[in-house]
């Protein structure tokens, strides 16, 4: 059964998943090379073609290290990852289609935001500037490489795209508002709250990027594993909904309501990437248990809390006071909340005690079929016309 790409990312379960394919690492015969030693590099798809070799079928197909022909997408073996690409497909929109005038005439009204709201929008457009950059380079320079499964790619290639679309989305308001740019898009290297979130993703993706890196042993798929986490639970799932709660929260109270829209927009996207890298790193443990170990679980556990950590110190940061309905310890109680979520969907134990979510109104941004007014802005479902179902 596919997830529904509408599904609240607060609950999402990770989808059905199937049978392993493989033996686990450690099952090999001793008469094999030791499991310390790189096996062959899994087939990026530009090999020298094998002229009659045999079809592909479903069994040749796995998530890691498979050695099947990923040039070839049919048979699909994961169409929980074909379904995520048809949902993302019909998601499609572009921030040029908002309008940003009402934002405009607000953020140079002399009494239109507080002081507190200008730091928060401001620092929040400077962590989200190049975050949306680091994603896309991590899914095209180590996610893809290493993911030898075919519709998953897939995916990825269409993830890539929105990243990209992510990243004109907020050229887009920084040009329609008329910030400083540099200042903006250079927040991840000068803000130590940005930078300290940035700098502890990027540790767990910068050996994968390396030429030399193969997956193939039990240490190098940890450490596939870990960057997953890194990039899809942590920064796509944890750190980017502080971000989300404070436009959207300005969004309800009618400021800054063109950005609030496209944010609106980008949290659906965000909501099928994170269940897409759930589903993920569920189906590799699955197919390689071995991998699994309980202190590899421990490890997952503690980036997770480390994460929420650097998230509350990033709110005090762009909260300082606080403005009405929002604060830093009201964000701090959200990570701990959604912390404990994702360790639920990983099948680990919470890292924190009971924890609330002070922000149920979050879910109504998930809502696909949550209607607008068509001559006032664009309808939510930003489905393409073809996939619009007009009741």
């Amino acid at each position: 059964m596919t997830p529904s790409p509408t599904l609240d990312w607060t609950t999402a379960p990770a989808t059905p998943l199937a049978p392993p394919t493989r033996a686990p690492i450690d099952d090999a015969p001793a008469d094999h090379a030791p499991a310390t030693l790189a096996e062959p590099a899994a087939p990026s798809g530009l090999e020298t073609i094998e002229r009659g070799a045999a079809r592909v079928s479903v069994s040749d197909k796995a998530m890691i290290n498979a050695r099947a022909d990923v040039n070839q997408l049919l048979p699909l073996k994961y169409r929980w990852a074909w379904e995520k690409y048809l949902a993302a497909c019909n998601n499609h929109w572009m921030p040029t289609e908002v309008s940003m005038q009402a934002d405009i005439a607000l953020w140079k009204s002399a009494n239109g935001l507080t002081a507190d709201e200008r730091r928060a929008v401001k620092r929040n457009l400077g962590f989200f500037a190049a975050s949306e950059s680091l994603v896309a380079n991590n899914i095209v320079l180590a996610i893809y490489r290493h993911l030898t499964n075919p519709e998953c790619r897939q995916y990825l290639l269409r993830q890539a795209f929105e990243e990209a679309v992510h990243t004109h989305t907020f050229q887009y308001i920084v040009e329609s508002l008329g910030l400083d740019e540099g200042e903006l898009f250079n927040m991840y290297r000068e803000v130590p709250s940005i930078t300290d979130k940035a700098a502890w993703a990027l540790n767990y993706t910068r050996h994968l990027d390396d030429p030399s890196f193969s997956t193939g042993t039990a240490e190098a798929d940890q450490a596939f594993l870990r960057d997953l986490v890194a990039f899809y639970v942590v920064f796509e799932g944890m750190w980017f909904y502080t971000g989300f709660a404070q436009i959207l929260s300005l969004g309800r109270r009618n400021k800054m309501v063109g950005i609030a829209e496209q944010y609106q927009y980008i949290l659906r996207d965000e909501s099928i990437h994170l269940n897409f890298g759930i589903d993920v790193i569920n189906q590799i443990r699955h197919e390689n248990p071995d991998l699994w170990t309980a202190p590899f679980q421990d490890e997952v556990r503690g980036m997770l809390k480390d994460a929420a950590a650097l998230e509350a110190a990033y709110g005090r940061d762009t909260m300082p006071s606080g403005f009405l309905g929002l604060n830093a310890d009201l964000c701090e109680e959200y990570m701990r909340f959604i912390a404990n979520r994702r360790c639920a969907q990983l099948g680990l134990a919470p890292v924190f005690g009971p924890a609330e979510n002070p922000f149920p109104w979050m879910s109504e941004a998930m809502d696909l079929r949550k209607e607008k007014n068509f001559f006032e802005t664009r309808v939510t479902e930003y489905q393409t016309g073809g996939a619009l179902a007009w009741d």
